[in-house]
């Protein structure tokens, strides 16, 4: 394995999964690691295909030093399935849905993002799109807790791969 995919998942591509897009990407390549560790965001509704992240998520994130601007919303696709390494949810029912798309031989791709976090004991990302700012701020707290972790297990598989 000389690279990596991963794709972060929540229900309309606007609010959590291009946050956790844009903070891992800021991640990886602040560690060197942006030509191994292809990343992408989607939603298993299309219900905002082709829009930019919601504002209140991209100046929540811009505050902290991380660049939404680029991204836009797009649906999964059944061949994400397939390029993709890691297919991560933000909430155990995007993580039906992808259960639902998805066929058995690539279930083993689909798990919660929050299984990578170490200093949170949630399980889900909260949508904050019907909430008040400080949603956002706490879902950059989750997403950067569990992107800390995936980059450790992201960079243990590459290294093993290469051994």
């Amino acid at each position: 394995m000389s690279s990596v995919s991963v794709l972060f998942v929540c229900m309309g591509n606007i609010c959590r999964s291009p946050t956790a897009e844009g903070v891992f990407r800021y991640f990886v390549e602040t560690a060197g690691l942006a030509k191994r560790i292809n990343i992408d965001s989607a939603g298993t509704h299309g219900y905002h295909a082709g829009e930019a992240p919601d504002p209140r998520s991209s100046m929540a994130a811009a505050r902290r030093g991380y660049d939404l601007s680029r991204l836009r919303a797009r649906q999964v696709k059944t061949a994400d399935f397939e390029m993709f390494d890691l297919v991560l949810a933000m909430d155990e029912q995007n993580l039906r849905n992808l259960q639902r798309l998805c066929s058995p031989a690539q279930q083993h791709k689909l798990k919660l993002f929050l299984e990578y976090a170490r200093n949170f004991d949630e399980r889900e990302v909260p949508d904050p799109y019907y909430g008040s700012g400080s949603g956002f701020e706490h879902v950059l707290d989750l997403v950067e807790d569990a992107s800390a972790g995936l980059l450790t297990d992201l960079r243990k598989r590459l290294a093993n791969s290469q051994s």
